[in-house]
């Protein structure tokens, strides 16, 4: 009878062990689950600079976005247009162990070894706003950012149409390029060519970078119109440059969106009322509130789900006949 007893005390004892231990693990489970859950996300952003408005409220959108108020804990690094200081930025991030490395790079190339220490720490990379080419495509995560190819495309068919209204069929044309190198420059100027090659007489008589501020985008307009006689249009790659173009123009007594049709990419609010006046003649957005994407996407990938590669946001052309239903609503 004793011997039985034991018997029965030992199976129980085992069984009570086995129920404590299961509970154990379903327990810890959802402890971990919800720690992951609510867990801070570091995140490291090193962003191109100041040197425009839409830099400015693109800088603005990623901190908002990625705030504490949002589960977020943000190391910013603003590299001041120089890519060595970002190198440096993104080593830093990598240093200090953070969760995902978020990157508004100056240039396309040149990442390759950086990318490469940030994967071996096992750090996803959200490249926003431009690119970067690797040979690897997986030492970046994802991109956000708009579509600059087709920017340039629809700018070049736009002006097509808006000659044509006008009984012109030839046009020379000076661009203000933005930072060669750059993911914006490169797309716009590639796309623009594509959406005028059927306009024969259609001539880029000059173009140059104006480094995507208002300062060197004046500076390179005077050049051209003493260069040009006859410039017919002027393709600014961002609002500063078309801005700093426009007080050239006004210089040499011209009338900027009369004597001159003016092309800019951005639609800052600032630039929207240059179309309101006519000074601007289209706008082509280029939309800076990359935050919340960003966001979402860290988010995602420290939950281990996957995410598409390329991230378009969404963007529209203003011109004239549109740009007072959406001044008011301009963020930026």
């Amino acid at each position: 009878m004793r011997k039985g007893f034991k018997k029965v005390l030992s199976i129980a004892l085992c069984a009570a062990m086995m129920g404590t231990m299961l509970t154990a693990c379903g327990g810890g489970g959802k402890k971990d689950a919800a720690k992951k859950d609510n867990k801070e996300i570091t995140i490291g952003f090193s962003q191109v600079g100041a040197e425009s408005d839409w830099r400015v409220a693109n800088t603005k959108s990623m901190k908002e976005a990625l705030s504490a108020g949002n589960g977020f804990k943000l190391s910013f690094a603003d590299a001041q247009q120089k890519q060595e200081n970002q190198t440096k930025a993104v080593r830093e991030f990598i240093s200090q162990g953070v969760d995902v490395i978020a990157i508004a790079p100056v240039t396309e190339t040149g990442w390759e070894t950086v990318l490469k220490e940030a994967k071996e720490a096992g750090i996803p990379v959200i490249t926003v706003d431009r690119q970067i080419k690797t040979s690897d495509d997986s030492l970046v995560s994802c991109w956000v950012g708009s579509d600059f190819k087709k920017e340039g495309v629809e700018a070049g068919k736009w002006l097509i149409k808006d000659m044509e209204k006008k009984g012109k069929k030839a046009a020379n044309i000076a661009v203000l390029q933005g930072t060669i190198g750059s993911s914006a420059e490169i797309g716009r100027t590639k796309g623009f060519k594509e959406g005028i090659k059927d306009a024969k007489d259609f001539k880029i008589i000059a173009s140059q970078t104006g480094e995507f501020t208002q300062a060197k985008g004046q500076e390179v307009m005077e050049s051209f119109l003493k260069q040009y006689k006859n410039i017919d249009v002027v393709v600014a790659q961002n609002d500063n440059m078309a801005f700093g173009a426009i007080d050239a123009l006004k210089a040499a007594g011209k009338k900027p969106g009369k004597d001159v049709t003016i092309i800019s990419f951005d639609a800052v609010k600032a630039a929207l009322k240059e179309v309101q006046n006519g000074q601007i003649n289209a706008e082509f957005e280029c939309n800076p509130l990359h935050g919340p994407r960003v966001a979402d996407l860290a988010k995602k990938l420290m939950n281990g789900e996957k995410v598409e590669k390329v991230q378009y946001v969404e963007e529209q052309v203003f011109t004239k006949d549109n740009v007072d239903k959406f001044i008011n609503e301009r963020q930026y």
